[in-house]
């Protein structure tokens, strides 16, 4: 008893220690809620943070200290306390934090959302811009993503004729994946008829999960051996079986190049010549890190855009016939829409902001970390802070949009607004040197997919549109709580 009392009282002593010493420390951070003993913050979070933070906020100011466990984190709730941190201090701001589920991941220590911003973050990110997001390349690549969307097409022609419904959200996931695959790999990777993708849909589904799941070992890192909650033991299943199929995917590509045979001429082929010319810099790893990081980030975030857009004009049906009319504008006399005329149009374009802006695919931007100690505002905050941007807040603040609860595409209209990272009111792909490098090809594939979606059918809902859930589900992105399920019905629109 001597020596549990001596334990428990040893143990007491250095946990005051240690909340004086952050006290102390805390003077100099933003304000923010006081906390209890040990966990912190941890129950003013709720199942839905980035509403909870939100709320928080109101009270407690833009720029916002909240503690999780042992972690400290600066959460900011407006645009210019976003400004202040993926601007004006980007470099200082620049660091990641990596979730316990990450390490999962053989190699992610190769992955370019989670390492540092250093030569070899540059040189991946370089190469991303040259060999898949260059205006040039995705046009060169155009067709594949064509013959993919006419696939899709065929598919929902044929659930037509059947009277069948079908699950958008999914149908988006093969469209958004067969894009990816195609634009890489020159390859279908998903079948419409499939109800798990491949695997790929589960896999990334999973990711999506325990990524975005609060994890205890995150917030008290002495528990990281002993994975608590089995976290990281799920993430391992998941980030393998993508890690093998992508393996599996360079190597048979090597064995083609290794026999002679002609070029596919798509991102892989780019990525192994650039890496047998700068080997030292840019190998196999990274173009597997790479590739992973394409099927994750590339599939679930676009076909979660398109199915609330979907959401949104099915339940709007006047915005429904106005993209309609617009698109078919645009349609040659083949009947085919072409990906380079609806980049402009300018109501597909603000539907498709709007969707971003009420729907944000990741509520909270990716954590940033802090590299070095940086003054915010006029606050001190010391090195190996973490930083979270509640892109959801900024993004429904009043003071910024008129209504910002309704969905109106038409507040787009005559705006500069756009999610390049430049206008800190709208961030729904970050800011700075840590902005998303793929947004070139996810406007493409969410403007060819709504735009396919609304001109060439109706939709038969199974319930009245005013009875459509809402309802979101918490995670690395907000996903709709339930499937978009409607029946495709093919219109004759003279093609």
């Amino acid at each position: 008893m001597e020596l549990l009392f001596l334990v428990l009282s040893a143990t007491i002593f250095f946990f005051f220690f240690l909340h004086g010493v952050g006290f102390h420390h805390r003077r100099r951070l933003p304000p923010g809620p006081a906390g209890l003993p040990i966990i912190g913050n941890l129950l003013d979070l709720g199942s839905k943070p980035h509403e909870s933070l939100a709320k928080l906020s109101k009270k407690h100011g833009p720029l916002m200290t909240i503690r999780l466990g042992s972690i400290t984190t600066v959460v900011a709730s407006t645009p210019d306390a976003a400004k202040e941190i993926l601007q004006r201090n980007d470099e200082a701001c620049s660091g990641r934090i990596v979730p316990d589920a990450v390490t999962a991941l053989h190699n992610h220590d190769a992955a370019v959302i989670w390492i540092s911003t250093n030569d070899e973050w540059r040189t991946i990110r370089k190469t991303l811009k040259m060999y898949l997001t260059h205006q040039h390349k995705l046009d060169t690549l155009r067709d594949l993503r064509h013959n993919v969307m006419e696939e899709m097409l065929d598919f929902l022609r044929e659930s037509g004729r059947k009277k069948e419904a079908v699950d958008i959200g999914q149908l988006a996931f093969a469209v958004a994946l067969n894009q990816m695959s195609n634009t890489c790999l020159s390859r279908n990777l998903a079948s419409y008829e499939s109800d798990d993708i491949g695997g790929f849909k589960t896999a990334v589904k999973k990711v999506m999960e325990v990524d975005g799941k609060f994890n205890i070992a995150d917030i008290f890192p002495v528990l990281k051996p002993l994975d608590p909650q089995n976290i990281r033991r799920q993430a391992k299943v998941a980030y393998g079986w993508l890690d093998k199929v992508t393996e599996g995917f360079i190597s048979e590509r090597l064995k083609h190049r290794g026999s002679k045979l002609a070029r596919f001429g798509d991102t892989l082929d780019s990525l192994l010549d650039y890496s047998e010319d700068n080997e030292a810099d840019f190998n196999l790893i990274h173009i597997r890190m790479l590739l992973v990081d394409l099927f994750i980030a590339g599939t679930e975030t676009n076909s979660s855009t398109s199915e609330w857009a979907m959401t949104e004009l099915l339940r709007n049906p006047d915005m429904f016939s106005r993209l309609r009319e617009e698109v078919s504008t645009i349609v040659g006399e083949d009947g085919k829409i072409q990906e380079a005329k609806i980049l402009n149009l300018p109501y597909l374009q603000a539907i498709i902001k709007e969707t971003l802006r009420l729907h944000l695919p990741v509520p909270l931007l990716v954590p940033h970390k802090t590299e070095t100690e940086v003054q915010l505002d006029k606050y001190l905050v010391p090195k190996n802070t973490r930083i979270l941007v509640n892109a959801w807040s900024i993004a429904r603040d009043p003071m910024y949009w008129e209504n910002p609860l309704a969905f109106n595409p038409e507040r787009f209209f005559g705006s500069e607004i756009d999610y390049n990272g430049q206008h800190f009111n709208f961030i729904p792909f970050g800011s700075g040197r840590r902005i998303c490098p793929g947004i070139p090809l996810a406007h493409r594939v969410v403007s060819l997919t709504v735009a396919s979606f609304v001109y060439h059918f109706d939709w038969k809902l199974p319930h009245a549109r005013e009875e459509m859930d809402m309802n979101t589900n918490f995670g690395l992105t907000l996903l709709r709580a339930t499937p978009l399920v409607a029946t495709p019905l093919p219109v004759n629109l003279g093609t």
